[in-house]
């Protein structure tokens, strides 16, 4: 069996110690993308052992434990993204060519702060209202977020060449991604039951609403508005799970 793609897919997406593994061409490097759901599946796994390993906290603390170590786990590589994808959404005043380029900007504006606290915010919340029963829903979450990482890459062009998304939208083996997506979500949601397909469904609605939002401002997708769909499809999820949670 071949591990090559989804150790690549560890390295890049978390910070979990796994052995280096560089792409040896482009089509190589486009295999990792199938691995992507897995790795959210793997991330899920993390996060429901120390939901269960805190349980006896109080929810508010039990929950930030959970989503440090979310942040902690991923680098905050999403969350990058979406700090700069939201300056430049502000920023960019409607314009595409002012939009690419404050994303490429490495400094964090006031917008992208907000943007960060909110995300987080809302996090916090939902999983606090989660940790007291629908707590699968968590698990849910973070693989909807790499299942919805896996589709944009394949359904949305990479507008900027020679970034590292290119080469996965590219040379990624569609059928098998999208496969791998699909069974993983549909997995993640039966296990959490009503609150996990609560849970999907709102991920799937916001994945759309960002999808769209990034073809009309500049004709497709970057790294940082891919790691920005990441953090507001999780943040959907997990609203999406509380609430079903709540009217249960």
């Amino acid at each position: 069996m071949n591990l090559r793609p989804l150790l690549m897919a560890i390295g890049f997406l978390t910070r979990l110690p796994v052995p280096a593994v560089a792409p040896r061409n482009e089509q190589e490097s486009g295999s990792a993308l199938i691995a992507y759901p897995v790795v959210g599946a793997l991330l899920g796994a993390l996060l429901a052992l120390l939901a269960a390993a805190t349980a006896a906290l109080p929810a508010l603390l039990q929950a930030a434990l959970i989503v440090a170590a979310w942040v902690a786990l991923t680098g905050a590589l999403h969350l990058d993204g979406l700090a700069d994808a939201a300056d430049a959404w502000v920023g960019g005043l409607g314009d595409r060519e002012q939009t690419l380029a404050i994303m490429k900007d490495t400094t964090c504006g006031p917008m992208a702060v907000t943007a960060i606290a909110v995300v987080l915010l809302l996090k916090l919340g939902a999983v606090a209202a989660l940790v007291e029963g629908a707590w699968l829903a968590i698990p849910a979450a973070v693989v909807a977020g790499r299942a919805g990482l896996t589709a944009l890459l394949l359904t949305t062009p990479y507008v900027r060449p020679g970034g590292i998304g290119e080469a996965l939208s590219r040379h990624a083996p569609r059928g098998p991604s999208l496969l791998s997506a699909a069974a993983l979500t549909a997995a993640a949601a039966l296990l959490a039951g009503w609150s996990g397909v609560a849970a999907i469904a709102a991920a799937v609605a916001a994945l759309a609403l960002a999808q769209h939002a990034m073809i009309r401002r500049i004709g497709g997708t970057t790294g940082d508005t891919a790691g920005a769909a990441v953090e507001l499809t999780e943040t959907a999820a997990l609203i999406g799970a509380a609430a079903a949670a709540a009217l249960a």
